[in-house]
């Protein structure tokens, strides 16, 4: 195999796990195990493996204070992403999650400096664009002002905003480890969700973690086993190929998250969702051109 295709199979490999993630966070949410519990759980299995390859990684997280707020943003990523789809429309929340490119011309300006430039501009209108034609209410301005918005659409945008705020945290922090990267993402999944299930507990939005059972723990430790494997597809994938092409090829996670989710009945299809979603991927499309 050509070593040129490594890189390329390694990304099609994270997207996906992403991309179908969305099933066995619902089957564990109908074995009575919340999705925020579910990711704090495998996340935790994925730290634990890595803490076991590297017993020094962890050390970076006190020398160097950034990656902190690689944790907090990688976490707040995984509480909206993996909340949404076990509960929302799969591909109206991976559109919605993918406005991500918009989010990141905005991040870039407050936080890298880097002033928006007009064709930053049209993207993020192209992706705006797409996101209000995906969410514009079925009966038209009757009921314009809500715009269809449910809980699963907004922990999607949440997710995607977060989303973008960890790649731009990812490149400030650009010479560090790869292994410290990684300790703070994960560590922001078992974290942060699992501070997101104790409060959502107490305002009953989140069910308790309820008692060992051999079936759900044997997933989570495949799940846990399967996203070190992704993370380290994601490491080692994109070291290797220049942002524009793994931008491209990171797309593939909405092909296959909508092929999944329309085949297994989570998902509907519509021309107005096609609409969006063609805007959407243009303007990810032409930010990936455009590094």
């Amino acid at each position: 195999m050509p070593s040129a295709l490594l890189p390329v199979l390694a990304l099609l490999l994270n997207a996906f796990i992403w991309g179908v993630s969305w099933w066995p966070f619902r089957q564990l949410q109908h074995a009575g195990l919340h999705p925020l519990w579910s990711t704090s759980l495998l996340y935790a299995v994925a730290l634990l493996g890595l803490l076991v390859w590297r017993p020094r990684a962890w050390q970076g997280m006190w020398r160097r204070p950034g990656l902190w707020w690689l944790l907090l943003a990688t976490g707040m990523t995984n509480v909206g992403f993996n909340w949404a789809v076990a509960i929302g429309d799969v591909v109206r929340v991976v559109l919605l999650f993918y406005l991500m490119p918009g989010w990141a011309v905005l991040l870039a300006w407050l936080l890298l400096g880097e002033r928006p430039t007009r064709a930053s501009l049209l993207r993020l209108a192209l992706a705006l664009a797409g996101v209000l034609i995906v969410l514009w209410p079925a009966d038209g301005m009757a009921s314009v002002a809500s715009l269809g918005f449910s809980a699963a659409d907004a922990l999607a945008l949440f997710g995607g905003f977060s989303f973008a705020l960890t790649t731009v945290l990812l490149r400030r922090q650009q010479h560090v480890p790869g292994t410290e990267r990684m300790v703070a993402m994960f560590g922001g999944g078992v974290l942060m969700a699992g501070l997101a299930a104790l409060v959502g507990g107490q305002f009953g939005v989140a069910s308790a973690l309820p008692t060992v059972h051999a079936g759900w723990a044997s997933a989570i430790l495949a799940m846990g086993l399967l996203f070190f494997i992704s993370n380290m597809g994601l490491q080692y994938g994109a070291a290797r190929l220049s942002s524009s092409n793994s931008s491209i090829v990171m797309l593939t996670e909405i092909v296959f998250a909508s092929v999944s989710s329309i085949a297994l009945g989570a998902a509907t299809l519509s021309l107005r969702t096609l609409v969006g979603a063609a805007l959407i991927l243009l303007a990810s499309l032409l930010a990936a051109r455009s590094d």
